[in-house]
């Protein structure tokens, strides 16, 4: 009998291995690519711990083996999430480290970018790569070459392996046999069947969602209804010691938005709905990035009708198409506000849609394009008050729906049907001569002798070739009669005739709320561009209708001051000479109503009040001669005059008569009284003073507004 003793462990040597590289420290590192293979597979750990027996075998003292071991359960694609392998690199570049040891260089890395970084600084700071097959040299030609041709193959391997799984998983996928994580609604059986939960309350609360967005068409409306109504969603817990134990939550946005994208509430087996944008990573996450979702009919596997279904797949497609056109650069859902064109007005000057802004608690509305100043700091384009357009183009919609126009358009449609009946015929020709084509090609190849391989080769593909092009031909056919609208039927064009002498009385009664007119405006118009003439009274609108109509029209709108009436000047002049006749107020703004003029404000014509208010504002030809007092003194000047010098409006000044920073006397001319005020040059320099102290914020206020 022989008895086995213990003995010391045998030296390893290595003409590579030189005290100066025992002088440093060896590194014995340790990973295992998942937490599943550190708790299946021990033993593989245990070999690379007593790696360190390994160095000191290579002559190291234990003192000086260092064992990093960070990266357990981390996988080696990438150096980003790795603290060991990070750790390891920056002692190899301080100059730490004589030697590296590793079970196989595949431990270290599985990506030829962090492999050869590591060769390279090895090479630059003289340090050794040890394995179970040998030393090597990073710096010698012939270690290089054989470590770069390990680095290779061991992220080949890695390639392999991924796609060899990512193989089975489409195949079982593309069967619909892929266990896959289930939305919230849906349980899995113990035999692998997809079915809807058996909880009443859960399946109820998932078709509510589904109900609400039906009638308010929004994500942010069912948000608003759940918690007004204080309605929880339901979810089962995936993982941990109560699984799928049934939850309550909060509802949220990102839930229902996913709810609502989601092919599986139609009944459909969806793989690869989410991908990952590695461009969009941020710190912190993981190395594949950023999740992305992508559109149902742009994932990899869609298989329809393979679940129990919430919704039919129509009513998703529905869902689908009324989310696209909730989003910022589409029309969106009605919101209901005082302006009847939200969404649908375009600047005529820049092109970019013009927004809508309230004020007063939203009785007043304004359209601004203000897209312009917002981005790049210009001017903003130009605003008007929102009544007068929607009035305008409120006239134009109920118009455009009496019943003349509306035979109108049907004697139209019957137009476009018979120019669409020609249409077809030319398809039905193309279509027979591509069947001929087919024919003639089939019977040929039936022909020819099938001993003559060369000529029936010829023939065959002949016959695939204008096989092809009939396919073809067909599938442009289907898309050209998928997208024709259809025909009325004569019942129909009767009840669009019936309804037409009823939608005006719909329009205005007290019952239609705005977010009705607005959604009857959005079915008639697709956008309005505005274009307000040189900050006149005049503005163009273009309206485009459905059905691809374009109409022209011009507006009057009301301006701040008359001023901006394009023709103001010989408005004034007209007023002047008919005041110098003799003419009273109450004759002036007859007669200019008469000829056509009309007033800056309001929607009525001139009245004597306007008129009267012209004539204190412009002074010289609309008054007359100018009102100056005999006993005007010096440094005295009107208030008219003043406010030229100051460029400030006569009603602030007012003001500051009012509150004792102006002092004025009145003075008569004629029957007329008239206010003077002292103006030399010391006052006014305090005037100007007292306007930017006190008076500026009001003053800008002004020019914006007048602007």
């Amino acid at each position: 009998m022989t008895l086995l003793t213990p003995t010391a462990p045998a030296t390893l040597s290595s003409e590579k291995v030189q005290d100066r590289h025992r002088d440093r420290l060896a590194v014995v590192y340790v990973r295992q690519s998942t937490p599943q293979q550190i708790e299946q597979h021990p033993e593989s750990t245990r070999l690379q711990y007593q790696l360190a027996e390994r160095a000191r075998q290579f002559g190291w003292s234990p003192d000086r083996v260092l064992v990093i071991d960070e990266d357990l359960g981390r996988s080696a694609a990438s150096a980003c999430d790795r603290p060991g392998f990070q750790r390891l690199v920056t002692e190899v570049g301080l100059g730490h480290v004589g030697m590296i040891v590793g079970i196989e260089v595949s431990r270290l890395a599985r990506s030829c970018k962090d492999w050869y970084q590591l060769l390279e600084i090895c090479a630059l700071f003289d340090t050794l790569i040890a394995d179970m097959d040998g030393v090597y040299d990073a710096s010698l030609f012939n270690d290089r070459l054989l470590l770069g041709l390990k680095g290779t193959i061991f992220e080949a391997e890695l390639h392999v392996l991924n796609a060899r799984m990512q193989q089975g998983r489409m195949a079982k996928a593309r069967r619909g046999e892929l266990s896959i994580p289930l939305p919230r609604g849906f349980v899995r059986q113990a035999s692998g069947e997809v079915t809807l939960d058996p909880d009443e309350q859960v399946r109820a609360a998932i078709q509510l969602v589904f109900d609400i967005f039906e009638q308010r068409r929004s994500v942010s409306g069912v948000l608003r209804y759940l918690v007004d109504h204080d309605i929880q969603l339901p979810d089962r817990i995936r993982k941990g010691e109560h699984k799928g134990d049934l939850r309550w939550n909060r509802p949220n946005r990102g839930t229902l938005t996913d709810m609502l994208h989601h092919p599986a509430y139609a009944g459909a087996f969806v793989y690869g709905r989410r991908h990952a944008d590695p461009r969009r990573r941020k710190p912190g996450q993981p190395y594949s990035g950023r999740t992305l979702v992508r559109d149902p009919q742009c994932c990899p596997i869609l298989i329809p009708n393979l679940w129990p279904a919430y919704i039919d797949w129509s009513r998703f497609e529905r869902n689908q198409e009324q989310m696209t056109a909730n989003r910022t650069e589409n029309l969106g859902v009605p919101g209901g506000g005082s302006a009847l064109l939200s969404g649908l007005v375009r600047c005529g000057r820049c092109g970019l849609r013009m927004g809508v802004f309230y004020r007063s608690n939203g009785r007043e509305a304004r359209y601004r394009c203000g897209s312009a100043a917002v981005t790049y700091g210009d001017p903003e384009c130009q605003s008007l008050q929102a009544w007068p357009v929607d009035d305008y183009v409120g006239a134009l919609i109920l118009e455009a729906l009496t019943p003349s126009a509306i035979d109108v358009s049907l004697q139209l449609a019957e137009d476009i049907e018979l120019e669409r009946r020609q249409q077809y015929r030319q398809w039905d020709q193309r279509l027979e001569r591509a069947r001929y084509e087919v024919e003639l090609a089939q019977r040929r190849y039936e022909a020819a002798e099938p001993e003559n391989r060369l000529v029936t080769r010829t023939l065959e593909r002949a016959w695939e070739a204008a096989l092809a092009a009939q396919q073809q031909l067909q599938t442009e056919h289907a898309r050209f009669t998928a997208q024709q609208p259809r025909r009325l039927e004569p019942e129909e064009q009767a009840a669009i005739r019936r309804l037409a002498a009823d939608i005006p009385a719909v329009w205005r009664a007290p019952t239609t709320t705005m977010a009705d007119r607005q959604a009857i405006a959005r079915l008639m118009l697709e956008q309005v561009t505005i274009t307000v003439l040189e900050d006149s009274e005049y503005v163009d609108l273009q309206c485009h209708w459905a059905g691809g109509t374009c109409t022209q029209d011009r507006m009057i709108r009301p301006v701040r001051d008359f001023e901006q009436l394009h023709d103001h000047e010989k408005l004034i002049e007209e007023a002047g000479r008919l005041r110098a006749d003799g003419l009273d107020y109450e004759a002036v703004a007859a007669h200019l109503n008469a000829k056509g003029w009309h007033p800056a404000r309001g929607r009525t014509g001139f009245t004597r009040r306007i008129v009267e208010m012209m004539m204190n504002r412009c002074g010289g030809p609309l008054a007359g001669p100018p009102k100056i007092p005999e006993d005007r003194g010096p440094t005295e000047v009107t208030i008219h005059e003043l406010s030229e010098m100051l460029s400030v409006p006569r009603g602030t000044l007012g003001g500051w008569i009012r509150r004792g920073v102006l002092s004025s006397r009145r003075a008569m001319v004629g029957r007329h009284p008239v206010r003077l005020v002292q103006a030399d040059a010391t006052e006014i320099q305090r005037l100007k003073t007292y306007r930017l102290q006190h008076g500026s914020r009001r003053h800008r206020r002004h020019h914006i507004e007048e602007r």
